[in-house]
C-alpha cells in the first residue's frame, strides 16, 4: 500500500442536525482484518488533527470495514522485513531500524492522541479487536462492543509484549486480571471487555446504522463536554443485554493465581489450574505454555512499572522496549513462526522463564542516546478533561 494511497483509510463527513458534522474514519483493509500499517496510522493521525481543529466537527466515529474485524493488530509483515534487514546488516543501535522506530512512534502517538482527544470519539469495535486494534479503541471516549467482539492482547504468541499502552491498561484491570490477560492472550467477549474496562457499552451490530442515524439527528452543542454527555445518553438508548463472560465467571480463580508477587509463582499457578472441559481456561494455559518466556517477563515487569506512571510515561517506556524487541528480542522469530514460515515452532530465546530474569528484562528498558537528549515521544499531550 503506497503512502500516497488514501484508500487504506476512508474518511467522510456526515451532516448532523443543527449544522454540525460527524467525521467518520473507516479502516479499509478487510482482507488483512484491517491490520494497521504505518501509512494507515499516518493518515488517521493527520485527519484526527484536522478534525480536532475544525469547529464544525462535533464528534468522530472510527470503524473497520468488513464483518470480521475492527482491527486485528499492527502490520507484522512490514515489521518483520525491517527486523530481518536490520539484523542482516549487523546493526547494534536500536534506533537504526528506521521503519520500526517510525512505526512505533507514529502508532503510539496516534493512540495517545485518541486518549487525549477533546471531542467525543466513538469506536465501533465489532469483531476482532486485538493488539494494535485495542490501542486504537481503548483511548476512545465511547467504546462500543457487539455480540461478535473478541478482544485480546496476544503478543506473547509473537514474542512482543502488550504495547500500545497495554501496560497501562492491563495494570488497571480489576483484581490483577491484567497479568492473566497478558500471560495467556485470553479472549474477551463483549461483557468481559466492559468488565476489564476496555469497552463501555454493548450494542447490537444490527443497530449500527440506527445509531449513526440517531447521531446525525442529534443537535450537537459547541461545548465538547456537553457533547460527551449527549453521546452517553444517545448510546444508552441502544444498549443490549449481555451475559457475563468467562473472565467474570472465573474472577476469583484468576485473582487467586495472580495474587503472587513473583512471576514464576503466577505461571506455575496458572499451569496447575484444573481446567477440565473449560475451553477458555484450557486455551489460556496452552497459550502461556507455548508463548515466549521473554514476553511473559517483559509484560509482567512493564505492568508493574505502569501502575505508578502516567499514560504518556508508559508510552515512552513501551517505545524503548519495543525498539529493543525489534532489534534483538523474540519478535522477529515469533512472526516468522506464525506468519512467514507458518511452522508454529518458534525457537524462543531465552527458552525458559528461569533465564528470562528481571535483570534480563531491564536491558529492554535502557533508552538510547536520543539526538538532543529528547525522547521522540517527549511532547505527548496531557490527558483530556474528564
Amino acid at each position: 500500500m503506497s503512502a500516497a494511497d488514501p484508500a487504506a483509510v476512508l474518511f467522510e463527513e456526515r451532516a448532523a442536525a443543527g449544522g454540525r458534522r460527524v467525521g467518520i474514519a473507516t479502516l479499509n483493509r478487510p482482507k488483512t482484518l484491517n491490520g494497521l500499517s504505518l501509512e494507515m496510522a499516518r493518515l488517521l493521525d493527520a485527519q484526527l488533527v484536522a478534525w480536532a481543529k475544525d469547529e464544525a466537527i462535533a464528534l468522530v466515529v472510527l470503524q473497520g470495514a468488513g464483518e470480521k474485524a475492527f482491527c486485528a493488530g499492527g502490520d507484522l509483515h512490514a515489521l518483520y522485513e525491517s527486523m530481518t534487514a536490520y539484523r542482516a546488516a549487523g546493526a547494534t543501535d536500536v534506533r537504526d531500524n528506521a521503519y520500526a522506530a517510525e512505526f512505533f512512534e507514529v502508532e503510539y502517538r496516534l493512540d495517545h492522541r485518541i486518549h487525549t482527544y477533546p471531542k467525543p470519539v466513538l469506536v465501533w469495535g465489532h469483531g476482532i479487536v486485538m493488539g494494535g486494534g485495542i490501542g486504537l479503541m481503548a483511548g476512545a471516549s465511547h467504546r462500543v462492543v457487539t455480540e461478535r467482539s473478541k478482544l485480546a492482547f496476544p503478543e506473547i504468541t509473537v514474542g512482543l509484549f502488550p504495547d500500545v499502552g497495554g501496560s497501562w491498561l492491563l495494570a488497571r484491570v480489576p483484581d490483577r486480571a491484567g497479568v492473566f490477560l497478558a500471560l495467556t492472550g485470553a479472549l474477551l467477549g463483549p461483557s468481559d471487555a466492559i468488565h476489564a474496562q476496555l469497552a463501555d457499552v454493548h450494542l447490537a451490530e444490527a443497530d449500527r446504522e440506527a445509531v449513526y442515524d440517531a447521531i446525525a439527528a442529534e443537535i450537537w452543542a459547541r461545548d465538547d463536554r456537553d457533547n460527551h454527555a449527549r453521546l452517553d445518553a444517545l448510546l444508552q438508548r441502544f444498549v443490549a443485554p449481555v451475559e457475563a463472560g468467562p473472565l467474570q465467571r472465573h474472577a476469583q480463580t484468576v485473582a487467586a493465581v495472580c495474587a503472587h508477587a513473583r512471576l514464576e509463582d503466577i505461571v506455575e499457578a496458572i499451569a496447575a489450574l484444573e481446567a477440565g472441559d473449560d475451553a477458555w481456561l484450557t486455551a489460556a494455559q496452552k497459550t502461556l505454555a507455548a508463548g515466549a518466556p521473554g514476553s511473559a517477563r517483559l509484560g509482567f515487569e512493564l505492568q508493574r512499572r505502569a501502575a505508578e506512571l502516567s499514560l504518556a510515561e508508559v508510552f515512552r517506556m513501551e517505545y524503548v522496549a519495543a525498539l529493543h524487541c525489534a532489534a534483538h528480542g523474540d519478535f522477529a522469530e515469533g512472526i516468522r513462526a506464525l506468519l512467514i514460515d507458518k511452522d508454529r515452532n518458534p525457537r524462543w530465546e531465552p527458552a525458559t522463564l528461569a533465564a528470562a530474569t528481571p535483570a534480563w528484562a531491564q536491558t529492554f528498558l535502557v533508552a538510547p542516546d536520543w539526538p538532543g537528549g529528547a525522547h521522540p515521544l517527549a511532547d505527548l499531550a496531557a490527558p483530556r478533561a474528564a
